[in-house]
């Protein structure tokens, strides 16, 4: 027998076994790097990656973004583009520094300072690729194709100079500036931060909001209702601002009425607020409040007041503590408010605009955020908001407190360190006037294609629209230093834009740092241009008193990543041709925090950068318009987890990557019984919580493999949930945790996050042995089909596995079945294929619906819609395994004849689907594809065929138009919408499938498809296990098996805009007869439009349900109704009985593990109904399952050659004898 030309698939489902392999054969083979070399001098498409920082371990969503990142670029290439793909880390700012702090055990600026700003900075260029294997291996083990080999890195010399180009070319242009403004301030790190940064950061809390007297000056019997939600800022109070175009009023109220005794006191006095709101603040205070006269708000501009609190009494100018006017005032809580100009901006800038810049202000906070000395022993030294209680207790004691409440808010935290609430600041600090060309941002943004397309005036527009200066400085240690130098005399400013410059300045500028490198050769070459080294440069101008000395701050680090499309090649001092063939980009995607970040850096460092001059005077031609740096921006929703909510580590409802892509197992830290409350150990058995159970995906008393981490002896146990265990715990008897060496840990309510971190003896790896992980295809695929990429995914080891199920799993099986009978029968894909007029009616179907997938599909990758396109390939798929390939099973498993022309078109046509859907799913599933590939056509073609030798090296496959018969494609749709209505109808009425039935009635929706549908009344009759199929053309043939109901389609109506006349037609179709409704039905089936009580309604307007009459039942959609006859014959059910026999020969040859063409015989005996009916219908048994000799009570082989088996079949007890011939 000659060698099997197809490699046979293997039988059990090891993807990630069978992925390796895939993957080693890529980096032996060079593919990627071949896919660029062959597309060399094709068209460009541009795409941007995103960097990374890889001082964390990466996550599902990193998977999510790096899966739909490598599609397009995949896809291109395989329609002939040079997709060059650039890889990057982002490795500068806060993300960095904050780890290392958190590894340190210090927190904030000071500590950072005490330890040492040189070996800090060190530590933090060692802590950035501190998981850069790991994330290497996730890129590779994704199948993310880019260029790790030459990423850029932000913090390396050529980066950094090619970002103070960018920021010199700002300074000239007088973008950049220097300015005191209230901002958004990180005392515990002492930096500002960008409303970009500040937006990524927010959390609903708790805070207080006060309401406080102020009493006028010369008359304290009359006092001003304020209000603050910040009572840390009132000891800075400079003012009470009052809206000028509100009305005012003169309140008393009764102190008997309330309870609140420091609100009785107040009460004795009388209160100033806004007129609108006397109403709403008596209901607060619990007591009716009466108006005794009204004011304007011009006659309370001006008046002094005396503050709460007197900590800057001292020296205070004339104009502090009195009532200002202020727009920004709403007409909320009391109507006046509290302003400090030192902690708000709009404060500040009414501040500045009554006194001018050089008006001093109060300020009783340091940069740390805690109180300074002004505040007394009492405050000194803490943290402003852990004062507030006691700051409101004092407002009482003094009897200014009106009224204390809390109120629940959005409220910004440190975005890379979520303990720290921000607070605002007045500081000094370096903006870029993005302000002075919003405009052109909001021009180029309205270019981009954002998908989703609201994102554009949405989120991202809605940013951008009320822009602020980016406040770009950052008084930090580890980041692009600010290349801005100030003459310590003349306070003139030069930014040099390279270290070039710099020595033209001083060519001893940069000795130190080449002394320092002399002394420590292991000191990275790349920090000359960082801190603390670059701080030492200075320059003297000839002619020029004074020393250039560079300012202290680095900059924001998302500026970096801003200026990726010409710093990743080091422009404009190196790189100018790369950057100009790879600007801007076609395509880049992120998750969706990025509108505030990446996004948003990216297109306003462009805007700013690359206007028409800079573009011209680089030789940038044609200058390019908008969009700039890129075209087409994907945004990405969250991953969440299988209930919705979003993933977390210290939640512990995270399923970790490799659970999807290596082995289904997690580590659980190791408790006793007596460490839980009504817990108690069995011997055997693993106690886990029910969402772990549900995390591993598997079931109670299933058995799963302990072990220590990293190996050793291992056990099989018997997992059980237990309501009372937290997640990522696990509780085992003595016994079970002797064998395999565990403790108990120390740490008894360690939370999920940090059981990784456990000492190994302390913890448990628990597997599940049973089932392998799905795998990176299943992976990817679940990321682009569960749901559009930018909604919120729900994600699981089931869900993913579910969705593996439902198209890889079956397309799989379908190439199996492939392998394994085209070898059989010899099939040879390289021999003339037959013409067309040869194929059967069901081959040019499928080839139809394959060249409407591939025309389908190529549309929805051009528009970058991947979850439409892994609909239309799940539809596809599904055609090709449970109709092509279930109803030519006959043309396969005959005899092999080398003139049966069909049985070589079924091959022919199957092969030509499996082909084309290896290049169809290559972008998507790329293992799964080349493995296709790589067996049917690399081997299957044999040696001399001249092929590419992988999927990845060919191009996307088109459409023949020639193929596509779309009225065929309708003609079997319908068919088998129809086959599954009645399919729908045995599983509601709880009719197996192999129980024959009588007849089934089809009520076709459109008469016209009659004819259409008369020459498949023997196919749908096959697949429905009828005897009988009627076709009825006419809503009137079906009176006699159902009974109609109507009611108007409110969604179709409504979006007519006629949902008033939708209301009026529910009334009247409710009460219409079941012959009215059978009526109407029947007229819109046949003119596709009625008249209902003078409203003309369409098909789709009205909503038809019906109730099957006795010994009937049925289901209806849009192509029809289909009506089965549920009563049962003797004849029936002994037909019946026969599928079920036959199903459980089947199931036995399964089991013995025999090949599809062994023959067997077999002896059926037992139930005298089982020996019967197999009598009766032996040709029907030995045809469909090979058996040679049937027999029945009398054994037919000898003991040990054969299998016997009790089944079950119909609640009969049979023996099946089954022996191999």
């Amino acid at each position: 027998m000659s060698a099997a030309r197809f490699d046979k698939v293997p039988s059990e489902l090891d993807f990630p076994k069978e992925e390796r392999e895939i993957l080693a054969f890529w980096k032996e083979q060079r593919i990627f790097d071949k896919s660029l070399e062959q597309t060399a001098g094709g068209t460009p498409f541009v795409f941007y990656e995103g960097p990374p920082t890889a001082n964390g371990l990466p996550h599902n969503g990193h998977v999510l973004t790096r899966v739909i990142k490598d599609i397009f670029p995949r896809y291109k290439t395989m329609q002939g583009f040079h997709v060059a793909r650039k890889a990057g880390w982002d490795t500068h700012g806060l993300p960095v520094e904050v780890e290392v702090e958190k590894e340190l055990r210090i927190h904030g600026k000071a500590a950072i300072e005490s330890f040492g700003v040189e070996p800090f900075v060190k530590r933090c260029i060692e802590s950035v690729f501190r998981y850069t294997k790991e994330w290497e291996e996730l890129t590779e083990r994704v199948a993310f194709w880019v260029d790790l080999p030459t990423a850029y890195v932000t913090y390396h010399r050529s980066y950094v100079e090619s970002v103070w180009w960018a920021l010199s070319e700002l300074f000239k242009k007088g973008l950049l500036y220097q300015g005191n403004k209230v901002l958004w301030w990180w005392a515990q790190g002492g930096t500002a931060l960008s409303s970009a940064e500040v937006g990524l950061g927010y959390k609903e809390v708790d805070d207080p909001s006060v309401f406080v007297a102020f009493p006028l000056e010369g008359d304290p019997n009359l006092a001003l209702a304020v209000w603050t939600t910040t009572p840390w800022t009132l000891p800075s109070n400079m003012y009470a601002a009052v809206n000028p175009n509100f009305e005012y009023a003169v309140v008393s109220g009764d102190p008997e009425k309330v309870k609140a005794a420091s609100t009785k006191k107040i009460l004795a006095k009388k209160l100033v607020l806004a007129a609108g709101l006397v109403e709403e603040v008596g209901k607060k205070l619990g007591t009716t409040l009466t108006v005794e006269r009204t004011i304007k708000a011009s006659e309370l501009i001006g008046k002094k007041y005396l503050p709460p609190f007197d900590t800057f009494a001292k020296g205070a100018p004339d104009t502090a503590w009195r009532v200002v006017s202020a727009d920004f005032v709403e007409m909320s809580a009391t109507g006046i408010v509290h302003a400090a100009p030192a902690f708000g901006e709009v404060d500040f800038m009414a501040h500045r605009k009554l006194y001018g810049a050089d008006s001093p202000i109060f300020s009783a906070v340091r940069s740390d955020g805690t109180f300074g000395p002004e505040m007394g022993a009492k405050y000194e030294g803490r943290w402003v908001k852990d004062c507030d209680k006691e700051l409101i207790e004092e407002l009482k004691e003094k009897g200014v407190l009106i009224h204390h409440e809390t109120y629940r808010h959005p409220y910004p935290f440190c975005w890379r360190s979520d303990q720290d609430p921000l607070i605002q600041m007045a500081r000094p600090a370096w903006y870029i006037r993005t302000t002075a060309l919003i405009d052109k941002a909001i021009e180029n943004n309205r270019t981009v294609s954002w998908l989703p397309e609201h994102i554009k005036e949405g989120r991202f527009g809605d940013f951008l629209a009320n822009n602020v200066d980016w406040a770009l400085s950052r008084e930090r240690f580890w980041g692009t230093p600010l290349n801005v130098w100030v003459n310590d005399k003349t306070g003139r400013m030069e930014a040099p834009a390279s270290i070039d410059e710099i020595l033209a300045k001083n060519p001893n500028a940069f000795d130190h740092f080449h002394a320092a490198k002399k002394a420590d050769p292991s000191l990275s070459e790349h920090l000359i241009v960082h801190k603390p080294w670059i701080d030492q440069v200075t320059w003297q101008n000839p002619g020029e008193e004074g020393t250039f000395r560079r300012v202290s701050e680095v900059i924001d680090c998302w500026f970096d990543s801003g200026c990726m499309p010409f710093a990743q090649w080091g422009f404009p001092h190196q790189g100018e041709e790369q950057f100009k063939k790879r600007f801007p980009a076609d395509f880049i995607s992120e998750a969706i925090d990025q509108t505030r970040g990446w996004f948003y850096s990216l297109l306003m460092v462009s805007t700013l950068v690359f206007d028409e001059e800079t573009q011209k005077r680089f030789g940038l031609a044609p200058v390019r318009s908008y969009p700039l740096p890129y075209k087409t921006c994907i945004v990405l929703g969250h991953v969440s987890d299988k209930e919705g909510k979003k993933e977390s580590k210290s939640k512990g409802n995270y399923t970790p990557p490799d659970v999807i892509l290596e082995s289904v197992q997690m580590d659980f830290a190791v408790l006793d019984e007596k460490d839980v409350d009504g817990v108690k150990a069995e011997p055997g058995v693993a106690l886990i919580a029910r969402e772990d159970m549900e995390g591993l995906d598997v079931l109670e008393g299933a058995k799963v493999r302990l072990s220590l981490p990293g190996g050793g002896a291992t056990k099989d146990l018997t997992v059980k949930p237990h309501k009372k265990l937290r997640r990522r715990v696990v509780v085992l008897h003595e016994t079970d945790r002797k064998a395999v060496g565990a403790e108990t840990t120390s740490i008894k309510d360690v939370p999920p996050v940090e059981v990784p971190r456990l000492p190994k003896s302390e913890r448990v790896t628990v597997l599940d042995p049973a089932t392998p992980a799905p795998g990176a295809d299943a992976f990817r695929w679940f990321f682009y089909a569960a749901s559009p990429p930018w909604s919120a995914t729900r994600h699981s080891l089931s869900n993913v596995r579910a969705m593996q199920k439902e198209t890889l799993v079956k397309l799989r099986n379908v190439y199996s079945f492939f392998t394994i009978y085209a070898n059989i029968d010899g099939f040879d894909p390289s021999q003339p294929k037959l013409p067309a007029q040869k194929l059967a009616e069901i081959d040019r179907w499928i080839l139809s619906e394959l060249n409407l997938l591939t025309l389908g599909v190529t549309k929805d990758l051009d528009g970058y819609d991947v979850y439409t396109a892994t609909g239309k390939i799940t539809a596809f798929v599904d055609a090709l395994s449970n109709w092509y390939v279930r109803r030519s099973r006959d043309r396969f498993w005959r005899a092999a004849d080398p003139k049966d022309d069909d049985k070589r078109a079924a091959y022919e046509t199957l092969y030509t689907c499996l082909v084309t859907l290896a290049g169809v799913m290559a972008p998507f599933t790329p293992y799964l594809a080349d493995q296709m590939y790589r067996n049917l056509v690399v081997k299957g073609l044999g040696a001399g065929a001249k092929q590419a030798e992988s999927v990845h090296l060919t191009r996307f496959p088109t459409s023949d138009a020639s193929l596509i018969d779309r009225d065929l494609s309708q003609t079997i749709k319908a068919v088998r919408d129809l086959v599954s209505l009645g399919l729908q109808v045995r599983t509601q009425a709880k009719l197996k499938v192999r129980q024959p039935l009588g007849n089934a009635k089809v009520i076709l929706a459109d008469p016209k498809l009659a004819d259409r549908l008369a020459p498949y009344a023997d196919m749908i009759k096959d697949e429905l296990n009828v005897l009988a199929v009627e076709l009825i053309s006419s809503a009137s043939g079906a009176d006699e098996f159902v009974t109609y109901r109507v009611k108007p389609n409110f969604r179709t109506l409504g979006q007519k805009g006629m949902g008033k006349q939708a209301q009026d037609l529910k009334k009247v179709m409710g009460a219409m007869t079941a012959a009215q409704a059978q009526e109407l039905v029947n007229e819109l089936l046949a003119n596709g439009k009625a008249t209902v009580s003078g409203v003309e309604v369409e098909r789709d307007d009205v909503e038809v349900t019906f109730d099957a009459k006795e010994g009937y039942a049925a289901a209806g959609e849009r192509v029809g109704v289909v009506v089965l006859d549920t009563r049962l014959t003797d004849e029936l059910r002994d037909l019946g009985y026969l599928r079920e026999l036959l199903n459980r020969v089947q199931t036995a040859r399964k089991e013995m593990g025999l090949e599809f063409t062994q023959r067997i015989n077999v002896t059926v005996a037992g139930a005298e109904r089982a020996t019967r009916i197999a009598e009766t219908h032996a040709n029907t048994i030995k045809s469909e399952c090979l058996v040679a000799d049937l027999r029945t009570r009398e054994t037919n082989g000898k003991a040990g050659d054969g299998m016997l088996r009790d089944v079950d079949v119909e609640g009969d007890n049979v023996q099946l004898w089954i022996s191999k011939i």
